[in-house]
């Protein structure tokens, strides 16, 4: 086997392993990863935060987060009202169902990575960002909207492929 079918063997388990993670949270807490993402950040700033600081951490747009906070709503998840400090700003906090569903839900794909990566040695740590940026670059997908959440599919929506 050459090294262009090895190199598109290990993305594939990636794609896959994402896939399945994303069924599997489906299944267990009805959630998609950028979902899940959201509360567990609502729930680490102390049960509230705003619109602002969840796109910022999570580096995506506005609109990005809008779309997310407006499923979880809908689900009874969050509730948004207006700020008391600041009445231009809106308020993001948990509700006891919200709290429930990130208690709940299975151990995060990107936390097994996050602490696989973060025991790497620096060098190794720069080398694999790199190449992944590399990768990145040759599937022109600079530009794309991604937050940190490992998932397929459109993070707006919450609608994976298969």
């Amino acid at each position: 086997m050459d090294r262009t079918d090895e190199s598109l063997i290990a993305l594939r388990r990636i794609l896959r392993t994402t896939e399945l993670y994303s069924r599997d949270l489906a299944q267990a807490a009805g959630l998609t990863p950028a979902q899940l993402r959201v509360l567990q950040i609502v729930v680490a700033k102390g049960g509230r935060t705003t619109p602002k600081a969840l796109a910022t951490q999570m580096g995506v747009s506005q609109a990005t987060v809008t779309a997310l906070l407006d499923k979880l709503q809908s689900r009874g998840l969050l509730t948004r009202t207006r700020s008391q400090a600041d009445r231009r700003q809106t308020d993001v906090t948990i509700t006891p169902d919200g709290q429930a569903a990130t208690d709940e839900a299975p151990d995060a794909l990107q936390q097994r990575y996050v602490k696989a990566f973060e025991r790497l040695e620096d060098w190794e740590q720069a080398m694999l960002v790199a190449a992944l940026e590399r990768v990145a670059a040759m599937l022109d997908a600079e530009d794309i909207d991604a937050s940190p959440v490992l998932a397929i599919g459109d993070i707006k929506t919450g609608k994976t492929s298969h």
